[in-house]
């Protein structure tokens, strides 16, 4: 049996090259390749920086979808009906819309597939694969082996990601992550984690958890783990980590040089419509800093208390807290969340399926903002990514020996991203979606 597994891109700008910075890579379908039994032929392509070859020969076609890669995912499944072979869609999209998806697909994944893969393998090997499987509760992670045998040749990004948890136990009201695992943290086995940093033989690991702190006794049991292996490493976590001054100490003697937080907003209005825990902001990021980790912070802009003013403040706060990275972005409505059905049911939403609509570009605003247009939040979103790259902002931040200038791995790391982003923020707007 063959089976064919599908990395779709978002969409491209004619005949440019995909945005570098999304060139990681997919840990999620090297977690299926291995959880593939070792009778199956298993090939994989990655839409973003490969054609796929549709008369290749195979049983099956496995596509993972975002949101943000549905309709591009939509077009590749066509595309392999038409030879007459079957297609399953899995990931974050198809779970929270599983009655789009089938429209589009032979099979639904809902969910995790640990515990469901082996099972929709035989159904397709006998032809009977079923319409929808899904688990109804979450299944252990141990004995995960990611195959990464399948990106032999394919160029991603120098930087080896990993997998420790999954979930978060906040709710968020915009976060997609939250809705998919029901706002619950599950985690591997530290010793399995520890074995898989080993092999890897890289100095520089990205922890792909949503939440690396969710489990504060098991994120310190973790970093101790790491600590012998001398690496580097950077992950995602929530900015309540600077108020526990033993895990900052294990976690940057354990190799932690970065840090993406999500910190979304400086009105506490609009942290509480987020349904998102308040924190004093100045005093955890200068602790952080303290402690000599880089910060990437990401801001949503869009909710009911933003004004043009609050784009300008939280722009000077950036750059006074010398934050090596920030994301402006704009709120997304994302299906299956509670935010999609408050603007829905406040008819603010300018399409029930943005990311169908033939118009949608990255970057545009899929509802109506209270205090602004679409269009003026779109474009003070770029505006002020682009200052916030500009090499006067690059400059000040630089100039900082607690954290961006440490060490000579800092500062390399830190003008190289800076310079990096400020090429991509042009490159990303007004990318279509899709084909």
């Amino acid at each position: 049996m063959k089976i064919t597994l599908i990395m779709p891109a978002i969409g491209r700008k004619g005949n440019e090259q995909y945005i570098k910075s999304w060139q990681m890579e997919p840990l999620a379908i090297a977690v299926l390749a291995g959880l593939t039994p070792k009778d199956v032929e298993v090939f994989f392509y990655d839409d973003r920086i490969e054609p796929i070859p549709y008369d290749e020969s195979t049983d099956l076609a496995a596509i993972s979808v975002e949101t943000y890669t549905a309709k591009r995912a939509y077009q590749i499944s066509a595309q392999f009906r038409l030879k007459g072979v079957k297609v399953i869609l899995g990931g974050f999209h198809p779970t929270l819309m599983p009655q789009e998806a089938i429209e589009y697909a032979d099979s639904v994944l809902i969910g995790e597939a640990e515990g469901l893969w082996q099972e929709v393998i035989e159904d397709a090997r006998k032809n009977i694969l079923k319409k929808f499987y899904k688990s109804e509760n979450r299944p252990s992670l141990t004995g995960i082996k990611p195959e990464r045998e399948i990106f032999k040749g394919k160029h991603y990004l120098p930087l080896s990601l990993v997998e420790t948890g999954r979930g978060c136990q906040f709710a968020c009201n915009f976060c997609s992550i939250s809705a998919f695992f029901h706002a619950t943290h599950n985690y591997r086995p530290i010793q399995e984690v520890v074995a898989e940093v080993e092999a890897l033989n890289r100095k520089v690991v990205f922890f792909v958890d949503d939440n690396i702190i969710a489990n504060l006794d098991h994120a310190k049991e973790l970093f101790r783990a790491l600590i012998p292996l001398k690496i580097r490493w950077i992950s995602q976590a929530s900015i309540n980590i600077a108020s526990n001054d033993e895990l900052l100490k294990l976690m940057v003697k354990s190799g932690c040089v970065g840090l993406l937080i999500g910190l979304e907003s400086l009105n506490r209005d609009n942290l509480r419509q987020m349904n998102k825990p308040l924190n004093d902001y100045e005093i955890a990021l200068k602790k952080l800093r303290a402690y000599g980790i880089l910060v990437y912070a990401t801001f949503i802009f869009g909710y009911d208390g933003d004004r043009m003013e609050s784009f300008k403040q939280t722009l000077e706060f950036a750059i006074k807290h010398k934050l090596i990275l920030t994301a402006f972005n704009h709120l997304v409505p994302f299906p299956g969340t509670p935010l999609y059905d408050t603007l829905a049911k406040q008819k603010r939403l300018l399409y029930k399926k943005w990311w169908l609509e033939p118009e949608y570009k990255f970057g545009d605003i899929a509802f109506q903002p209270k205090l602004m247009s679409p269009e003026q939040l779109a474009k003070v979103c770029f505006d002020y990514r682009s200052k916030f790259y500009s090499p006067v902002s690059i400059l000040r931040r630089g100039f900082d020996f607690k954290a961006n200038c440490k060490s000579m791995f800092n500062l390399i790391t830190f003008i190289s991203q800076n310079f990096f982003a400020q090429e991509e923020v042009k490159k990303r707007h007004g990318l279509p979606l899709g084909r």
